[in-house]
């Protein structure tokens, strides 16, 4: 396979709950504030870049947001995609030592989900870089059918109401809030691929496809499948594979309709006047994604994704869901639920369920390490690699040279600028670097610039 860029932007919920069960002490903005005070005592805005390369920062409406470092490979964005949820768990309990000494018992909460119960969205973003090419939209058409279907492998899984009241599961957290197929806009028409031309790279070169249709994924499973299947279509759209007779008659209606098909029945209108299920097609793009790669050349962890792909796809064709119902997060959620409602009477709509949901996907302290523990959730990570990634960038990308420059400036207490391509010292230096290349791992003029923020006096007071 040939290299590609790739990464993640995950936003967060965040809320804040009293120790002693009263009303909550501080709501989502304030909370926001104090969660990111180190940062904005420290003069930095709640904007910053990580020496691991990656970015986090508070986004529109309270949400915190973790953007991995440009990643080439499957390890490297697991690990810093788990590294970010690591990163914002310390920084919540630094918040409510914050509290405490305040006189506040409270205690922050970080949701990794896609909806609060307001009905507000929030997502899970991918990014894959491609080479420029003038035929961008027709691949990007026939990519839609593919993320359409694809969230009866890699949805979250989620409760919600049918328009006539009833309560019931479903696979997917975000479908339902995509207004577009295609469209250059990200909330006004919040669309499945998001086509605007901003690749962060060499623009002669390249250009990034961004994906917001995805959901926020807890196991680990789920995002490499995520991740790597949609590598592997790009890999072998690359090579010639053609999907142009899978494209959808209406992928909004289809991905709606389909959330809620369990069972695997639903036939979709396709485009050419035939009807498939979701499982065919996603079925069909697999055969074709193996039909063009070189599945000897491929790593572990893809030849794991390319196993867990059909694998999954023959679970819900069947309907019996035992064989995924340790990796994928939706088959995980509903054995919980169901058990749970078993044990205790609950129904959908009972606010116990409501809050085992959110416990699911609470990364201050939820269920997913006890989860992993137990062996109920696989997990394919380790916390060495996640101790390790909180603080180094993957090796074979510009994060690199990005952590390397950003460690660098916090050792000599330097304000460097910084944004995905620029790096550029601040103060009476006007050293700029632009990293357009999102391969290279050394640079010569970043190296320059380190010895600069080295040998130099310190501009912030220590």
């Amino acid at each position: 396979m040939d290299r590609r860029i790739y990464g993640l932007e995950t936003e967060y919920g965040i809320t804040c709950a009293a120790t002693d069960g009263s009303a909550s002490p501080l709501n989502a903005e304030q909370a926001a504030r104090e969660l990111f005070a180190p940062f904005t005592k420290r003069g930095r805005s709640t904007n910053a870049f990580l020496a691991n390369g990656g970015r986090l920062y508070l986004d529109v409406g309270a949400h915190p947001e973790y953007a991995t470092a440009e990643c080439d490979n499957l390890w490297d964005l697991l690990v810093q995609d788990r590294a970010g949820c690591e990163l914002l768990a310390d920084m919540a309990a630094t918040a409510d030592q914050s509290l405490a000494q305040a006189g506040i018992q409270a205690r922050i909460h970080l949701l990794r989900n896609n909806f609060d119960y307001e009905g507000n969205s929030f997502g899970c973003h991918e990014n894959y870089l491609l080479r420029r090419r003038r035929d961008f939209r027709e691949v990007a058409d026939s990519l839609v059918a593919f993320f359409v279907t694809r969230q009866i492998l890699v949805g979250a899984g989620a409760i919600k109401q049918y328009e006539d009241g009833q309560w019931a599961y479903c696979f997917s957290a975000r479908s339902d809030q995509m207004l577009d197929a295609i469209s250059a806009a990200t909330t006004r028409a919040r669309p499945i691929i998001n086509a605007r031309d901003e690749p962060l790279a060499d623009a002669s070169a390249y250009r990034r496809m961004h994906v917001i249709v995805g959901d926020s994924n807890m196991a680990e499973a789920s995002t490499a499948l995520k991740v790597g299947s949609a590598e592997l279509l790009l890999d072998a759209l690359d090579r010639g594979a053609d999907l142009a007779d899978l494209a959808l008659a209406d992928p909004l209606k289809a991905i709606r309709d389909l959330n809620w098909d369990l069972e695997g029945t639903l036939e979709l209108e396709m485009a050419d006047g035939t009807k498939k299920r979701a499982v065919d097609i996603q079925r069909l793009i697999r055969q074709r994604v193996l039909d063009r790669i070189d599945q000897s050349s491929l790593d572990d962890i893809t030849r794991y994704v390319v196993e867990l792909w059909g694998r999954s796809i023959d679970a819900i064709d069947s309907g019996d869901w035992s064989a995924i119902e340790t990796e994928l997060d939706f088959a995980i959620k509903r054995k919980l639920v169901e058990a749970y409602s078993e044990r205790t009477g609950a129904q959908f709509d009972d606010v116990r369920v409501t809050r085992l949901l959110l416990d699911y996907h609470d990364v201050t302290g939820g269920l997913r390490s006890k989860f992993e523990s137990a062996g109920l959730m696989t997990r394919l990570t380790t916390e060495e690699l996640i101790e390790a990634g909180k603080t180094t960038p993957p090796q074979t990308t510009r994060a690199i040279l990005r952590g390397k420059a950003i460690a660098a400036a916090e050792i000599a207490r330097r304000d460097l600028g910084v944004d995905w391509v620029h790096l550029r010292l601040e103060g009476d230096s006007t050293t700029q670097v632009a990293l357009q290349d999102p391969f290279a791992t050394e640079d010569s003029r970043v190296e320059r610039l380190v010895e600069e923020i080295i040998e130099s006096q310190p501009i912030l007071p220590a």
